[in-house]
């Protein structure tokens, strides 16, 4: 199986880790960054690459781009990207979120992470127009390691 997890994945172990959900949340991501290459792959595109340098914590711009350059980036064609990207904000997604969304859609992921949940709520809204499910590390962790064992 495909995933993007968008940026927001990435940062959640550098959250604050008082409130339940963002601990369930954490795990979930760290699963799935822990995953075997052959139950899952993690794409990783520009737009990570993009959005991370506009982070202003140093600690976490630097684990993203490590985790980014352990391997290579899905390539995506730029101007395929942009008419869908606007696409994407012309259904109210924002600038960043239609940028991602149309990245993993063009890497032809399976499934979109996100803890953005106004981004899963308008994905929701919009779910018929986008050419790749949206959902929750938590959902989608289960979803991964329902039937996993460790023989």
């Amino acid at each position: 199986m495909r995933a993007y997890l968008d940026l927001c994945c990435l940062k959640r172990p550098f959250d604050s880790q008082e409130h339940p959900l963002v601990r369930l949340e954490t795990e979930a991501i760290l699963a799935l960054l822990g995953a075997p290459d052959e139950r899952l792959h993690l794409i990783r595109c520009a737009a990570h690459a993009l959005e991370n340098a506009f982070n202003t914590v140093v600690p976490r711009r630097e684990a993203v781009a490590l985790w980014l350059s352990s391997a290579p980036l899905d390539l995506v064609p730029v101007n395929e990207l942009r008419a869908r990207a606007s696409r994407l904000v012309s259904l109210g997604l924002g600038k960043f979120d239609s940028l991602h969304v149309a990245s993993a859609e063009l890497a032809a992921a399976d499934v979109f992470v996100t803890v953005d949940y106004p981004l899963l709520s308008r994905a929701r809204k919009t779910s018929s127009e986008l050419q790749v499910r949206v959902t929750d590390p938590l959902r989608f962790a289960e979803e991964v390691f329902r039937d996993f064992s460790h023989h």
